[in-house]
Order: C-alpha cells, then sequence, then structure tokens
C-alpha cells in the first residue's frame, strides 16, 4: 500500500507491505523506493516493510531541511504515523547516513541496524572534492545526464559486462531527478559529521554488507568500521560494487533474513 503524508508542506511517499515484526528499508542517492523491490517480495513474507521515498526522490517532494539529519527526521515521522515504536533500519549509501543520523538521535527506537555499502566515517577532503566537482556537473549539464554517467561505476566490473541490460534498466528508470535534490544530497553528506563513535556505543545489532569490488565505499574502510560495534554481522559480496541489492539479490535476501532473524523476536 502507497501511503503519503505531508511534512513542513512537503509530500512523503512510502510504502507498506508484509505482516511482522517492522523493518524500514532506506534506499541511497540517485535511486527511490523501488530499488528494494526483489528483496522486498521476499521479506515482505515475514517482515512488514516500510519503503519510503526519501525527500527529492521518486514521489516525495523536496523538504526545507535536507539535511542527513533532517531525512532521519521523516523517517521517524513516518514511524510515528505508522505508530511504530521500534524498527530494524538497513540503509544503503546514503541511506545508511541517515541510519546513524536516526540511530543517534533515537537510539531508543531501533532494535538494530544495517549499513549496506555504507559508512560511518566523514567525507574525506578527496571525497568532499569528488562530490564538489559532481555538484558543478549537475548544475551545468542536469541531473540525468550526471546519472547516466555516474551510476554504471557503481556497479561491479563484472556485471558492467555480463549483465548490461540490469545497469542500462536501473539507470532509465532515473530520469525524474531534479538538479536541486542531487545538489543538497551531495551538500548533506558533504556536511555530515563522523559517526564511527556511534558505532562504537550503540549497543545493537549491526549488519555491515560490504561490496568487494565497490569504489564508493571500500571494503578496506567497511571492514575497518565492522569492527567498532559491540555486535556486529558481517558479509563481503563477491561479485558487487555497490549495488549488490541489484548485484546479487538473493544472496542480500539470505543475509538480511540472517541478520533480522537473530535481531527480531518473532
Amino acid at each position: 500500500m502507497n501511503k503519503t503524508i505531508v511534512i513542513e508542506g512537503q509530500r512523503i511517499r512510502y510504502r507498506v507491505t508484509g505482516s511482522g515484526q517492522p523493518v524500514m528499508l532506506v534506499h541511497g542517492f540517485g535511486e527511490e523506493a523501488g530499488v528494494w523491490d526483489e528483496i522486498a517480495d521476499h521479506l515482505k513474507n515475514t517482515y512488514r516493510l516500510v519503503i519510503p521515498d526519501l525527500p527529492g526522490s521518486g514521489h516525495s517532494e523536496q523538504i526545507p531541511d535536507m539535511s542527513i539529519e533532517g531525512m532521519a527526521e521523516v523517517l521517524h515521522t513516518i514511524l510515528h504515523e505508522e505508530k511504530l515504536s521500534t524498527c530494524v533500519l538497513i540503509g544503503h549509501s546514503m541511506g545508511g547516513y541517515i541510519t546513524l543520523a536516526f540511530a543517534e538521535k533515537y537510539p531508543n527506537h531501533l532494535s538494530g541496524f544495517a549499513l549496506f555499502h555504507s559508512t560511518a566515517y566523514a567525507d574525506s577532503e578527496e571525497k568532499k572534492a569528488a562530490r564538489r566537482k559532481g555538484i558543478e556537473f549537475i548544475k551545468e549539464h542536469g541531473a540525468f545526464p550526471f546519472l547516466k554517467a555516474s551510476i554504471p561505476n557503481l556497479f561491479s566490473p563484472l556485471t558492467r559486462e555480463k549483465n548490461a541490460a540490469l545497469v542500462e534498466k536501473h539507470i532509465a528508470g532515473l530520469t525524474h531527478f531534479t538538479p536541486g535534490a542531487l545538489v543538497a544530497y551531495y551538500n548533506a553528506m558533504i556536511s555530515r559529521p563522523d559517526r564511527s563513535d556511534l558505532l562504537k556505543q550503540c549497543g545493537i545489532p549491526v549488519l555491515f554488507i560490504i561490496g568487494k569490488h565497490d569504489t564508493a565505499a571500500p571494503p578496506a574502510d567497511s571492514f575497518r568500521q565492522s569492527g567498532l560495534p559491540e555486535i556486529s554481522y558481517i558479509h563481503q559480496l563477491e561479485k558487487s560494487g555497490h549495488m549488490g541489492m541489484l548485484e546479487e539479490p538473493e544472496q542480500c535476501t539470505r543475509i538480511l533474513e540472517g541478520f533480522l532473524r537473530d535481531t527480531l523476536i518473532q
């Protein structure tokens, strides 16, 4: 079921499907809720899934506060709207940054969370410079040309070679993004703080899904942070870059099912 709520005068769309203990799936930069479709088709048999379009993505409008923290507040509002006191958050890429901001402010609302190709570390100066360069490209050429040029690099070389149709299909669904939304996301990511101390202090299970060929969230950084929480689940996808839910959906589903079984009381 698709639902819409209004936050600060802006419409936010999310989908609720399945039944059982609640799990929220949070997409990343240049994505929308549909990126989870294949995984959600399996998890909905056991869990109640809440899958938002983040502000500025899919059917959701941009909100005045497009910071990582502002988008975390949107997740909290959705949970309140659904009368859910706790859930597990699964955050992909930028969705992981938002998940961490949520965990920092609302730790009592989480049973566990996952960093799916994501990191608690702040951007390096090199990464910030690359994002600023991206912003200039977006302003000059537009949103879709930027995504069309950059998205293929998020997939592993194997995926690009053996399953080019998958990459093309994903890109074809990204035509609706506005330059303003992508620039807001990049500025939010540049400004976000290091939250690695949160991993040390959170005290709840944390899942790390790592792509062996991920250049956006390098495996070395992911393995380094995975030792910080008291309870860590660590999985590396051997054939994936940064888009494991599309590149290895069956493996990702098994990983998530195992984590959720251990984390949630059925």
